[in-house]
């Protein structure tokens, strides 16, 4: 009778075995999707986001004479001017980056507190930011450094929001640094290197060019759009982007966790349970 019991034993161990790893193939298989999704959601996001911050900056250049997102071009004018003694014209320069670096504290505090609408409030802010510099150009006499202060603070907001797409470190209001990952991502496809932080197997260093070099264009087609903008309705001009903002605010995935990301998660856990065990 012993001896009768161990093939039954044994086919019913295998049966198991295969019932476990069938569940982890799933839960693998389920969890790359979900990623696979957010990750698209993001690189939408972020692509959106940097049309926005090209469409600011534009408008800050054409009619304020300032950049309120590109603080390298700020440093080196406020720094020249500031060097032939001209500190009135390194003014405007130097408004722009003070609030620039307020901005971006304020958003990291907001994304890094407990709020769960953290996202949605700072586009919230932003929306604001961006209405009272329209109402400003609609109610008489322009208060050019108090624009400048305003659409700085709200482009120093905006880079927190979204500082990933999957695994990617992504800047969203100036691009020298998203151009050099480009640049960094193609030598390394070249060598044939391994991206050491791949999501799967559509991550590579070329996908990850893709993304940043998509993130360039968005800046560089509103940029485009706010001088066509700008030509023809002066007035109307910061409308658009507020509209964005306020659609952001209202329907963004990534201001409140999602029911995938939260099934993510609990998978996450799952998953690595059974693998412990």
């Amino acid at each position: 009778m012993p001896h009768s019991e161990q093939p039954t034993h044994s086919k019913e161990r295998n049966e198991i075995t295969v019932c476990n790893l069938s569940e982890k193939l799933w839960k693998g298989n389920r969890i790359m999707r979900l990623v696979l999704y957010d990750t698209r959601v993001q690189w939408a996001t972020a692509v959106f986001l940097a049309l926005i911050a090209g469409y600011l900056d534009g408008y800050g250049l054409l009619f304020l004479k300032t950049y309120v997102s590109f603080m390298s071009g700020n440093t080196t004018f406020a720094g020249l001017k500031s060097g032939q003694g001209n500190f009135q014209a390194a003014l405007p320069s130097a408004i722009a980056i003070v609030f620039f670096v307020t901005g971006g504290f304020l958003g990291n505090l907001f994304t890094q507190s407990k709020l769960r609408y953290s996202h949605r409030l700072i586009f919230g802010v932003i929306a604001g930011l961006l209405a009272t510099v329209a109402g400003l150009e609609w109610l008489g006499p322009r208060n050019v450094p108090s624009e400048i202060a305003m659409l700085s603070l709200a482009m120093g907001m905006m880079n927190p929001a979204l500082s990933k797409v999957g695994a990617e470190s992504v800047s969203l209001t100036f691009v020298t640094g998203t151009l050099s990952r480009v640049g960094g991502h193609l030598a390394a496809a070249a060598g044939r290197k391994p991206l050491p932080d791949g999501q799967g197997p559509g991550d590579s260093h070329l996908a990850r060019a893709r993304i940043d070099a998509s993130i360039w264009s968005g800046f560089l087609l509103g940029a485009g759009l706010s001088g066509l903008a700008g030509s023809h309705f002066r007035l109307w001009a910061l409308l658009p982007p507020c509209v964005l903002i306020i659609a952001l605010a209202v329907f963004s995935e990534s201001a409140t966790p999602s029911p995938e990301k939260r099934t993510t998660n609990s998978i996450s856990v799952g998953a690595q349970r059974s693998v412990a065990r």
